[in-house]
């Protein structure tokens, strides 16, 4: 069945069905069961399945993130969630030494089936400790999958699939992405494979491939482009960050002959360069362009309001590195409204 659901609500909802499906199932982390629920994300699962497969912990990320492991060991599969991703640093040891590498030191015999929940993202003023995305450090390493979807069919399917995957998976949510609401396809077995992107828009003249919130500013860059200059873009949304099958971008550049790689992250070593890096290598001989990337400024990220809407990247730099790109002259963009997170915001959870 088809019904119209926010980001919030299909990530619940996959939750709730695969608990019912399989009783081994069960979510943790600091927050989950109390009245704000992880941004909503949470709610009727305590009271659904009870505080023994629903429960809060203490502030100790890298004991409770051992605790996942010991448990996916013994044959539960763990959801942690963890309120903000930054704070995943205290739990490194576990992840990069431990979590990512026991089913290879064990020949295959043990199956490591965790999922980490993490929160990424702006809000108001969350500065340099609430505010990064890290999802390069974790593709980084083998063993670890790590998904970050954008629209919420993409979180409903990919986060079944991600619970059933019986190796270790980082699933990174955008906070600005919950309030988004759009078609899902309620069916329990409608699942997502891991690895696969998404075309969220048909183009001919440039490719963006865009990460999580990057996809809306894309969105809203590619309608004015084709607004006042007639020109369409191709957005390609890669999903999932590893595993990744390229041949959707290849397919993609070799068609329209430039790309930009809008990331939620910095650039240095980052996901951008590697698709920048893949991309140039597969499609040198068709691209008419350098292959050109947006992300975060190299700088902490800043705590005032206008500073931090300085360091994120938008909708309208996307569209002036359009211009730059194909020598077009700069429009003005004084009249256009622009997402506004002042307009939604109901507080800091």
């Amino acid at each position: 069945m088809i019904k119209n659901l926010s980001y919030r609500d299909a990530i619940n909802l996959a939750m709730i069905q695969e608990m019912d499906r399989d009783s081994n199932i069960f979510v943790y982390g600091l927050d989950v069961s109390d009245h704000k629920r992880i941004f909503g994300s949470t709610i009727g699962l305590v009271e659904k399945f009870g505080s023994e497969r629903c429960f809060g912990t203490p502030l100790a990320e890298d004991a409770m993130t051992g605790f996942a492991l010991g448990s996916a060991i013994n044959g539960m599969r763990p959801i942690h969630i963890h309120i903000r991703a930054d704070f995943l640093m205290l739990a490194m040891n576990q992840i990069i030494n431990m979590i990512s590498n026991f089913r290879y030191m064990t020949g295959g015999k043990l199956q490591i089936p965790l999922v980490i929940r993490a929160i990424i993202g702006r809000g108001w003023g969350q500065s340099a400790q609430h505010s990064k995305s890290l999802h390069s450090f974790f593709a980084h390493v083998p063993g670890l999958k790590v998904v970050m979807p954008t629209t919420p069919a993409d979180a409903k399917g990919l986060l079944a699939s991600s619970i059933r995957d019986d190796n270790p998976v980082i699933f990174l949510e955008h906070r600005w992405l919950y309030d988004i609401v759009d078609e899902v396809n309620t069916d329990p077995e409608a699942l997502l494979p891991l690895g696969e992107p998404n075309l969220l828009r048909n183009g001919n003249d440039i490719t963006v491939v865009a990460t999580s919130w990057m996809n809306v500013e894309a969105m809203k860059a590619a309608e004015v482009l084709k607004k006042y200059y007639g020109i369409n873009v191709e957005i390609i949304d890669p999903r999932t960050i590893a595993p990744l099958d390229f041949s959707m971008m290849y397919d993609s550049v070799n068609k329209t002959k430039y790309c930009i790689v809008a990331d939620y992250d910095w650039l240095y070593c980052g996901f951008s360069a590697e698709v920048a890096a893949r991309i140039s290598e597969h499609c040198f001989n068709k691209l008419q362009a350098p292959v050109a990337r947006l992300g975060f400024s190299p700088t902490p990220c800043p705590t005032s309001r206008p500073l931090e809407n300085k360091f994120y990247s938008n909708a309208i730099d996307i569209i002036r590195l359009v211009e730059k790109i194909l020598n077009l002259k700069s429009v003005e963009l004084t009249k256009e409204e622009f997402y506004n997170y002042e307009n939604k915001f109901k507080g800091p959870f």
